[in-house]
């Protein structure tokens, strides 16, 4: 077994094949409301 990656299988990628996708940004930080109202729910 070789080390390096097979350069034919490389060669032949069909890259117009690829669906174009929509970048999403996700925004996984808690707002500060949201926090408070968690501890104030917590006390």
């Amino acid at each position: 077994m070789s080390d390096k990656p097979d350069m034919a299988e490389i060669e032949k990628f069909d890259k117009l094949k690829l669906k174009k996708m929509e970048m999403q940004e996700k925004n996984s930080l808690r707002s500060k409301e949201t926090i408070e109202q968690k501890q104030a729910g917590e006390s």
